[in-house]
Formats: structure tokens, sequence, C-alpha cells
């Protein structure tokens, strides 16, 4: 079944291109960096929301990923364009997913993930509910909404 890779409203895309320094001994992207650039893709997603770092220890809060699984469908190598797709999964009381994908600039899939990340209290460290401009903004036309499973 091909993935539908239309914009939502809770959708960002990211485009980058491969570097040289990105390149590992084989000859292709390293493991290690797509996590990299599966985290730049998420600091996107809270800046388009008017939620980047700042505005989240204003609120109280700060996020933390406590579990990344990522399904690597595709090698790539220097010069290729990507864009990492990045849409909210679920959302519970102090927890949320996202799930991501890494496609190429015509939609082949290269990575595919789901990263589940908890707020926390800066001073405290420990987790609270997820603040309300957040959880607004994870709850798009694609999200589930507050449900179980998490958090």
């Amino acid at each position: 079944m091909a993935t539908d890779h239309r914009p939502r409203r809770a959708e960002t895309r990211l485009q980058l291109v491969v570097r040289s320094t990105e390149i590992d001994i084989n000859g292709h992207v390293n493991n290690a960096k797509y996590i990299e650039y599966l985290e730049w893709g998420r600091e996107d997603w809270y800046e388009r929301f008017g939620l980047d770092h700042a505005s989240l220890l204003a609120l109280g809060a700060v996020t933390v990923t406590v579990n990344l699984n990522v399904n690597f469908r595709r090698e790539c190598r220097q010069g290729e364009s990507l864009v990492v797709v990045t849409r909210p999964l679920r959302l519970g009381r102090t927890s949320f997913a996202m799930t991501q994908e890494i496609v190429t600039e015509t939609g082949e899939p290269v990575i595919d993930a789901t990263v589940t990340t908890v707020t926390i209290d800066p001073k405290t460290r420990r987790p609270r509910p997820v603040p309300e401009p957040l959880a607004a903004a994870l709850v798009g036309d694609e999200a589930e909404g507050r449900s179980g499973g998490v958090g």
C-alpha cells in the first residue's frame, strides 16, 4: 500500500540535502545521522507551531524522548534530497507520540519511525501534564486525540 504524502494540518515537512560529513565508511548516511535528521524534523515541528524551547520553558515544560522505534528502508548517499515528515500520532496525559518518515524527493521511503516523548517540569525533572498549547497543536485533523496508550 502506498503512503499518502500529502500535507495534513498538523504535519510538517523539512527538506534537507545529504552532506559529505554525514557519510560513513560504507559510503552511505550513517544510521546515527538519520536519528539526528528525525530530531531536526521534530524541532522544526515545534517551531512551526510556536513551541520552541523558550516557549515551552515559559509554559513550565520541556520535552524528553523516551522511546524511538526506527525502521530503515533504504540507504541514502551524498547529494540526495530528503524530506523529513513529522506528524502527531497519540496524545496522553504527560506524553505524546509522533510518527516520522524520511522520504526521497520522489516520495520513496527511507525511514519510518515512532517517537514517544514525555513532558517534564524543568525544575523537578518529573513528568507533568502536556501544556495546553502543545496539546492543541498535537490534536490536529490526523491526530487521534487524548487516547490511552501513552502517558
